[in-house]
């Protein structure tokens, strides 16, 4: 998948342009299960990569455009740490292919970083009210 433009959400197929606002958001996803969070902060519950189902988060930063991307399990359910850290790093290897660089992570899991044209993957675990699975694409 190229990450220069954006993100194509593999259902409901959607492409994600990059610098996008607010309102150009919630039109582009009129219709589909958008929830605003807060100003500058949505989520949508559907399958960003194929075979993979969680929560997509859209964080406008810097000028309140888009420019990064948050994944992460639905808190209803409830899945242990090691199993989520799987399934991400599975499935973005997949798409992606292996990590640009691999290091000492935290809570015996390692931090991955995929440096690709127009973006950078980050994944790791951080302690944010006990552990928790950061999966994230910045625009670079």
């Amino acid at each position: 998948m190229d990450l220069t433009s954006g993100f194509q959400i593999h259902s409901p197929s959607q492409f994600i342009p990059w610098r996008l606002r607010d309102l150009e958001l919630e039109n582009l996803l009129d219709g589909k299960p958008l929830r605003k969070i807060r100003r500058g902060y949505y989520t949508l519950d559907c399958e960003p990569l194929p075979d993979l189902h969680c929560v997509l988060g859209f964080h406008l930063h810097r000028f309140d455009v888009l420019t990064e991307l948050e994944f992460f399990k639905n808190m209803k359910i409830f899945d242990e740490l090691s199993y989520t850290y799987d399934c991400f790093q599975r499935h973005f290897e997949d798409v992606f292919g292996r990590p640009t660089t691999t290091g000492t992570g935290t809570e015996g899991f390692p931090s991955h970083e995929w440096d690709l044209p127009g973006a950078r993957i980050v994944h790791h675990v951080i302690d944010r009210f006990g552990p928790e699975d950061h999966m994230r694409i910045t625009k670079k």
